[in-house]
């Protein structure tokens, strides 16, 4: 009976392991080639390539509705990493961004990336070798 407090202790215990498990995956696997400040250049681009590829109907629904997901946690105000932490705190946006398209373009194909990406051919390639795509035939 004088042991309750245990079970709220070990589950803040849990979810604390958990966090620091997913913030040093983050660090692990944050792109080498372009740095976080890199995609945050293009971010105006990128919110506006994953609103056109939600639009756009001819992609299976599926798709649609990760990337819809990805638009809420982008503007969500709550962050697996709060952004005041240097260079993690936007990382895992960038991460799941890149992890999302990286899915996108496999799922889809090169051709609905490029369709929509209003940016210039240099800021596709910089979100190409973020995202760890091949470049296109």
């Amino acid at each position: 009976m004088g042991d309750w407090w245990l079970i709220p202790v070990s589950l803040a215990t849990a979810l604390v392991v958990a966090w620091l498990v997913l913030a040093i995956t983050l660090w692990v696997t944050k792109p080498d080639q372009v740095g976080v400040s890199d995609l945050l250049r293009l971010l105006p681009d990128t919110v506006r390539l994953l609103k056109r590829l939600v639009a756009d109907r001819q992609l299976p629904r599926r798709i649609r509705v990760v990337l819809a997901g990805v638009l809420i946690f982008l503007a969500s105000p709550i962050d697996l990493i709060p952004d005041f932490i240097p260079v993690l705190g936007y990382a895992d946006d960038v991460i799941i961004t890149a992890l999302a398209l990286r899915w996108v373009t496999r799922t889809a194909g090169q051709e609905a990336l490029a369709r929509h990406w209003p940016g210039t051919p240099d800021g596709l390639a910089a979100l190409r070798r973020l995202c760890r795509l091949p470049e296109p035939v």
